[in-house]
């Protein structure tokens, strides 16, 4: 908390904080595996980009950043784990002015995360369409990574009711953007497509790196709009995310995607995937 290590107990928030007032913050979801902070450089830049695009200057450096999710992990005594890394306004005045909170609010929590069942990394999951649609861009840009995800909230919420954990967003045209959680892609006759950011979606590290995984096993990789009948349509369908790692897509809807099973492109991948980060996560 604002460069000190406290007990869980204590690492509390004021109720004039504007990120609890008004959802004025950005923060990153991370992963360490056995003590290596997952694409760590490539997370403080966005942290940061988020940071100025809502014009909020971080007090702590790149390395200081780094250094404390470090120190972070040391002190939980953890070696694989989730950090989450918060930047909020800070304490301010009651009233919308962001210039009116002096500093902003700085912390970093170590834990652990699972955000499905193991089970369903083995069966794949079912989502549906959210009939909420995503942020549009010129209100509030979704490459921001705010602390206001209400948006996203309301389309999980959507899901839960629906007896599902994910829900996929299309954008204000109609187009797949991303799910509440996690960027989204697909397969048909080898090739793995996904949305540009132009879509209207944040643009995940996982995302990133499964995209360069393509790239090195001669997957072909692409980038461009396409609709959710399109997908529906598709051989395989899966998920990426910090958090969700990379999980297969075995229904949406009432279209049963691939006969139900994990395809060949998500296991290629899942299985390259999990061998990077278990031989020497990339920190860059």
């Amino acid at each position: 908390m604002d460069g000190t290590l406290v007990p869980r107990e204590q690492a509390v928030v004021s109720v004039f904080d504007h990120g609890l007032l008004y959802g004025d913050g950005c923060f990153e979801g991370i992963r360490a595996y056995n003590g290596r902070i997952f694409k760590v450089g490539t997370h403080v830049r966005r942290l940061f980009a988020s940071a100025d695009a809502i014009r909020l200057k971080s007090p702590y450096s790149h390395e200081q950043w780094i250094d404390a999710m470090r120190c972070t992990l040391s002190a939980n005594g953890l070696g694989n784990a989730y950090l989450r890394v918060v930047m909020t306004r800070g304490v301010g005045t009651l009233g919308l002015n962001p210039f009116r909170c002096p500093a902003p609010t700085c912390f970093i929590v170590a834990d652990q995360i699972t955000l499905y069942p193991p089970s369903l990394y083995e069966s794949g999951m079912k989502v549906i369409t959210a009939r909420r649609p995503r942020n549009l861009p010129a209100a509030l840009d979704p490459s921001i990574k705010s602390l206001n995800y209400l948006n996203n909230i309301l389309a999980k919420i959507e899901a839960v009711d629906a007896g599902v954990l994910e829900a996929i967003m299309l954008n204000h045209e109609g187009y797949v953007a991303e799910c509440t959680g996690d960027n989204i892609f697909f397969v048909r006759g080898g090739q793995v497509v996904t949305p540009p950011v132009s879509a209207g979606l944040l643009e995940g590290v996982t995302r990133g790196f499964v995209m360069e995984l393509c790239r090195r096993n001669g997957i072909p990789c692409e980038e461009r709009l396409f609709r959710i009948d399109e997908i529906k349509a598709a051989d395989e369908v899966f998920l990426t995310g910090t958090a969700a790692e990379i999980i297969a897509v075995s229904q949406i809807d009432d279209t049963v995607i691939g006969g139900g099973a994990i395809g060949p492109v998500c296991r290629t991948l899942t299985d390259r995937f999990r061998a990077a980060v278990a031989r020497d996560a990339p920190e860059d």
